[in-house]
């Protein structure tokens, strides 16, 4: 008996729509890769302008101590801001998927209203919060907990907190899709097979919920590397991060060639973040890579 042929059809117009975006990402990505990679290469002309000679001398100057420091700094500050992401938005994404309907739109409504307003409102606002007349050393004055204001502003720790509250939303989101598609039936099964709750969490949540970590890591670590404004606002000229290197170079310094440079090697840690969440499976739904 012969095989029924399959209608091409259908192929043959996914790829009709496809062409259309793989256009656009070949026009306005990456030409405009190639010409940051590219400019990285070249020399620094007068004002707004680079040329020749083309050399690596822009990488070789990153390797200098200030910017290998700034580098740590972002890293450092980044893994930290996911990290306290994961243990603050996940208990927080857990039960808001196992609210009632009513109480979820709440809670939803709670973590994305107040990301409706500019967020240099928001940022001002924590500036307000730590400054050492803000509410915060108030009141610990106020109960006499400490003799002096202590200085949170332009501090590391406001950086941190800054970067906490920007990013947070960012995990929730993900891990909440990913606890609300589990398979109930298969904690309830682990749990009549006589497992605590802890290890059916260890063993049949976690596992299950493990694409929108993964993919809520993704979202909170990259961006938090080139967060530059926080570090403006919170830390001053304390806090130096690499989005500030790019930020300076391009604005203030005028050079053109280095920036880029900067640039190129914030693309190559997003890239490898990146290639290192394809090899731990992640395959989160909305995490397009």
């Amino acid at each position: 008996m012969p095989k029924p042929r399959m209608d091409a059809r259908p192929q043959a117009s996914r790829e009709a729509w496809a062409f259309p975006m793989l256009l656009y990402a070949a026009l306005f990505v990456g030409l405009s890769l190639l010409y940051i990679l590219g400019l990285s290469f070249m020399s620094r002309g007068t004002g707004y302008t680079a040329g020749l000679p083309l050399g690596g001398h822009n990488y070789a100057r990153i390797a200098s101590p200030l910017y290998l420091r700034s580098l740590l700094l972002s890293l450092r500050l980044a893994f930290f801001t996911a990290l306290f992401c994961l243990l603050l938005g996940y208990p927080f994404a857990y039960f808001m998927a196992r609210a009632s309907a009513r109480a979820r739109t709440w809670l939803m409504l709670l973590l994305i209203v107040p990301f409706w307003t500019n967020a240099l409102i928001r940022i001002y606002g924590w500036k307000i919060l730590l400054s050492a007349s803000g509410p915060i050393n108030q009141a610990l004055l106020t109960a006499g907990l400490i003799e002096r204001p202590l200085r949170l502003l332009y501090t590391d720790f406001a950086v941190q907190v800054g970067m906490v509250y920007a990013m947070i939303p960012f995990m929730v989101l993900p891990v909440y899709s990913a606890v609300e598609r589990m398979d109930w039936a298969m904690v309830e099964a682990s749990r009549d097979l006589g497992a605590t709750p802890l290890r059916a969490f260890l063993t049949v949540t976690l596992p299950m919920t493990l694409p929108g970590i993964l993919a809520g890591l993704v979202l909170t670590f990259i961006p938090s590397i080139g967060l530059f404004f926080l570090s403006d606002l919170l830390g001053g000229s304390n806090t130096m991060l690499w989005g500030n290197m790019v930020h300076n170079e391009l604005l203030k310094s005028r050079d053109l060639p280095f920036a880029a440079a900067l640039s190129v090697v914030l693309l190559s840690l997003t890239g490898l973040v990146i290639l290192l969440y394809r090899r731990m499976g992640g395959k989160a739904e909305g995490m397009v890579f």
